[in-house]
């Protein structure tokens, strides 16, 4: 009997989407995982195993620099769905053809339906789809059908229903693929025949029962409560299994945002009843930060400190063996580069969370299979006051990471009061319900200024908001000017050491979201 539920694997061809591809999975009611075609039959023969779906990628299937995916993964008995790079793969292993397409097609297109069964149960006519490749099948396998085509794709959509294998040369995971919702879900449901039994109350139970059983009648779980969504909907999973042998630890380090401690306590302590202990360990932070400007040295310098904090109290519960952390399965999933080598890395991971083995506690890790938005699903299932649920990212450092320059206490004051003022008007004005993030980060610039009829010589501050669905890609928020003209207008009026508010209309890429 295996330990996870029934569910489909992701196998991640090098594509931008291969984590859209599984929450699209996840949001049908079925449980995924998502692994590198190196692993794949390794990850498949520990599942419970559905299905397969291989994502799309960057490569040519006939080129020699293409990945290497085991044709085994034909052979599990189970439904396959090849998307783009994977159908192509797919048609060329079972002895079709594949070569550059006469025009390549990138963007918008309206395909035709021509077998509205199966994969294309209830869509027939005409839907548009997004397309993205400059390869395509010439020549189906022996035995495969068309399902669907455009003017310049013969082979849109294709495959062999006796096998249960399918090919989409269009993105059926992203919105611009009208109804691509309704082909995950029947290839899920439909094809596969999966239980759909992927919901918040199942998770919480399953964790439940798998907290209790690795804890023990007796054992006692550590947990670094930071007040985020992750830790949070962690902090209450793990006390619904274990109860009071559940020890939160919350540091303040300075750097938090105006009111947050309260918040934490009042929720955590006075209406969860959780056993919280919070350190304020702000000067200890802030004389390791004087004089540092370098932003890879304040992260390093802020996670020292933590760890050192957080190990520091963890010993005062000696019978705590176990460390409760919110990690996400985005921070555990293996990414792909398909042309080897290493991915670069942009700056260290904003969550201080990464404490050193030799606590000698083992990890309870109840969010470990979940996204983001899960993680939201399920704290909400649990009562989760909607301020922590819909709670915007923040990271580890703080504002230790929003204050270019060197980190004072004065100056996160500063900051504070701003950030303070951007969050009131925005969620005043019911913008925030769009945004991912919102913040203000203070520049270690200062600007000539008139108040009063007197020259001021301050600070500078950047107004960032942008829109997102997971924060690997992010665009600047088109915010009211009315709205703008308000944060900026109480934000010199109102903070004292600021004359200057400026918009930042960066996406990312090339930008990143944070400033370090």
């Amino acid at each position: 009997m295996k330990s996870v539920p029934r569910g489909i694997l992701v196998v991640d061809l090098g594509a931008q989407y291969a984590q859209l591809i599984a929450r699209r999975v996840r949001e049908a009611g079925s449980y995924c995982e998502i692994a590198p075609p190196r692993r794949a039959l390794e990850v498949a023969a520990a599942m419970d195993l559905g299905g397969v779906i291989l994502s799309g990628g960057p490569a040519s299937v006939y080129a020699p620099d293409a990945p290497v995916v085991p044709p085994e993964l034909l052979q599990l008995g189970v439904p396959v769905l090849g998307i783009c790079y994977g159908m192509q793969w797919m048609c060329q292993t079972l002895g079709g053809v594949v070569s550059p397409a006469d025009k390549r097609e990138f963007g918008r297109a309206s395909i035709a339906v021509t077998r509205a069964d199966g994969l294309f149960e209830g869509i027939d006519g005409h839907t548009v789809v997004w397309m993205s490749h400059g390869d395509q099948v010439q020549r189906l396998p022996q035995g495969w059908e068309v399902f669907a085509q455009t003017e310049t794709c013969p082979f849109a959509a294709a495959g062999h229903v006796a096998r249960g294998y399918f090919g989409l040369q269009f993105h059926p995971e992203v919105t611009h693929s009208v109804r691509g919702m309704e082909l995950i879900e029947n290839f899920v449901s439909t094809v596969c025949r999966m239980p759909g039994d992927w919901r918040p109350e199942n998770i919480v139970d399953r964790e439940v029962a798998k907290i209790q059983t690795l804890v023990g009648p007796r054992g006692e779980v550590v947990l670094g409560l930071s007040g985020g969504v992750d830790s949070s909907v962690a902090a209450l999973i793990v006390h619904r299994a274990i109860g009071s042998r559940l020890h939160c630890i919350f540091v303040d380090n300075g750097l938090l945002r105006h009111g947050e401690r309260d918040a934490v306590e009042a929720t955590f302590r006075d209406h969860f009843h959780l056993d919280l202990t919070v350190i304020d360990a702000s000067e200890r932070f802030l004389r390791s930060l004087a004089g540092v400007t370098e932003p890879e040295r304040k992260r390093k310098l802020i996670g020292r400190d933590f760890v050192d904090v957080f190990r520091g109290e963890a010993t005062r519960f000696n019978g705590a063996k176990f460390l409760g952390q919110g990690t996400l399965y985005p921070d555990v999933i293996e990414s792909v580069n398909v042309f080897g080598g290493n991915t670069a890395v942009i700056k260290s991971h904003h969550n201080v969370g990464g404490l050193p083995e030799d606590l000698d506690m083992q990890l309870v890790e109840p969010l470990r299979e979940l996204f983001k938005d899960e993680v939201r699903a399920i704290g909400r299932y649990l009562g989760l006051d909607e301020s922590i649920v819909a709670r915007q990212p923040f990271p580890g450092p703080g504002l230790g990471v929003r204050i270019l320059g060197e980190v004072t206490a004065e100056r996160c004051e500063i900051l504070r009061g701003a950030d303070r003022i951007v969050r009131e008007e925005i969620e005043a004005a019911g913008q925030h319900r769009t945004l991912w993030q919102y913040f203000a980060v203070l520049l270690p610039t200062k600007s000539v200024g008139v108040m009063g009829d007197a020259r001021t010589y301050e600070d500078a501050c950047v107004l960032r908001a942008v829109e997102s669905s997971d924060g690997m890609t992010a665009d600047w928020a088109h915010l009211p000017y009315d709205l703008l003209g308000r944060i900026s207008n109480r934000i010199i009026n109102e903070v004292r050491g600021i004359n200057r508010v400026v918009l930042d209309i960066s996406s990312k890429p090339p930008a990143t979201i944070e400033w370090e």
